[in-house]
């Protein structure tokens, strides 16, 4: 729990273990959000979020009567800032924002959006499941009041995640999950809670996936999060440039003058994602196809599915160069 409140900069009693961003979101939703919304209140989301960051949402919207509101982006693939401003001035009491968009790549303001959200006591809520792994994060500025992220995106094991929120917000939180650990007293009629964090962690820890979190952070750290960021921009670049060469190749993200993440969406004339991705598979290059957990924005794009293209700290320009490669072996199967 420390190593990661470090890694963000954060205190270690705000820092809740789960097992994964799904988990704290939907902590947030049910713990925060769900004992406090009413009826006609404000829920701002972007058309660009997981499913993780949406359908928690639309869950509570339904049973508290809560209304959802959407941000657009704009032909360019980023978020059309003015008009979630404009949003954010109507007065939500919730504004929940990807930190980076696990399907274009594309990194919305943070700060900017928490200030206005602020000015009109909005709760910000960021699924920083792409974020936390691939840039500097200090809470501290971000400006949220609450950050999920999981443990596997960093390099590290399954089934474990953490949930940051400022001391404030889990001190409102109700649990969503009852049982050992998480109470102050028991009574046969009633029980009370402890403290934040262990009020949210129900039952038996998640030891070894905790350790395997904390060594995680430590490679990740030892590297240095900028040197992970400049490996990110550097291999980005190299690959929107490679593949901009490929013909009927069609690009769903930001350019790479753009600041944005190491994930490249992209379709290939008329070949299904799913085609591409066995073609590619056979020439022992490995990218994720389908709609990624985002059918809202498959739908904005215009498009079933896209294949996606992932880096990290172990990608290389020859794993690139390889990706361009099995790109023109599919479009001579398919005759493209």
């Amino acid at each position: 729990r420390a190593d990661v409140a470090r890694f963000i900069g954060a205190r270690p009693e705000e820092v809740v273990l789960v097992r994964g961003t799904t988990s704290g979101l939907n902590l947030v939703s049910g713990g925060w959000a769900g004992p406090r919304l009413r009826e006609g209140d404000g829920i701002l989301l972007t058309e660009m979020e997981h499913h993780a960051n949406l359908v928690p949402w639309q869950m509570v919207a339904r049973r508290t009567g809560a209304i959802l509101d959407v941000g657009r982006i704009t032909d360019g693939f980023e978020l059309d800032l003015d008009d979630f401003l404009a949003r954010i001035e109507r007065g939500p009491r919730v504004v929940a924002v990807t930190g980076m968009s696990n399907v274009l790549g594309t990194i919305p303001p943070i700060e900017t959006i928490a200030a206005a959200a602020h000015a009109v006591n909005a709760v910000v809520v960021v699924d920083g499941a792409q974020l936390v792994p691939h840039r500097s994060v200090d809470v501290s500025s971000l400006g949220a009041d609450f950050l999920a992220f999981s443990a596997h995106k960093m390099l590290g094991p399954t089934g474990i995640g953490a949930l940051w929120g400022a001391s404030s917000r889990l001190e409102e939180m109700e649990p969503v999950e009852g049982g050992g650990d998480m109470i102050a007293d028991v009574q046969l009629e009633f029980s009370t809670w402890t403290t934040p964090p262990h009020r949210f962690e129900a039952g038996t820890p998640p030891i070894i996936e905790a350790i395997g979190f904390s060594a995680a952070v430590a490679y990740l750290e030892k590297l240095g999060m900028d040197s992970v960021a400049d490996h990110d921009r550097q291999l980005t670049e190299y690959a929107l440039d490679r593949l901009a060469g490929v013909d009927q190749l069609s690009l769903q993200g930001p350019p790479a003058t753009a600041d944005r993440g190491g994930v490249i969406s992209f379709t290939l004339g008329d070949i299904h994602a799913h085609d591409l991705a066995t073609i590619l598979d056979s020439v022992n290059v490995s990218v994720r196809a389908g709609h990624h957990c985002a059918k809202p924005l498959m739908r904005r794009l215009g498009v079933p599915a896209t294949a996606r293209a992932s880096f990290s700290v172990y990608s290389t320009r020859d794993d690139i160069d390889a990706l361009i490669m099995g790109l023109e072996r599919a479009a001579g199967v398919f005759g493209l």
